[in-house]
């Protein structure tokens, strides 16, 4: 089957401004910028910020049109997590919060039990899990 659980998967969001996407999420959260591309000014040109891990099967896209922006409106359940697979570092929720990001209290209990979240700076919440993912 063309699909299964290897195919990589693209994230895709709109961003109010790139440079502070990449600050929370290459200084603050450490993963590299994959790919960017600049755009013009005219409808259907966009600035294009893709992120991630080199060797991870998924990245996020951040996108932004100068001329058509979209402003991102993400809700309180729109979350990417990451599991960390032991106690989330003070250390890296600090420099998430000092690139942009900001702690929040999750409306899901099981989020404030098992982990932290932060809000990018476009609004959508990474959660760092405590706990190891486990598909069983």
């Amino acid at each position: 089957m063309p699909v299964n659980g290897r195919s990589h998967i693209r994230i895709a969001r709109p961003s109010k401004d790139l440079a502070a996407a990449e600050r929370f999420w290459v200084t603050g959260l450490g993963l590299g910028v994959l790919w960017r591309a600049e755009g013009g000014d005219e409808p259907g040109e966009h600035d294009l910020l893709m992120l991630g891990w080199p060797d991870a099967d998924w990245h996020l896209e951040f996108v932004h049109e100068p001329a058509r922006p979209v402003e991102p409106r993400p809700t309180k359940e729109d979350l990417l997590v990451v599991y960390v697979d032991g106690p989330v570092p003070g250390d890296l929720v600090a420099r998430l919060e000092e690139h942009g990001g900001k702690r929040v209290t999750s409306p899901n209990p099981y989020w404030n039990e098992w982990g932290v979240t932060v809000e990018d700076p476009d609004g959508y919440r990474l959660v760092l899990c405590r706990r190891a993912w486990s598909n069983s």
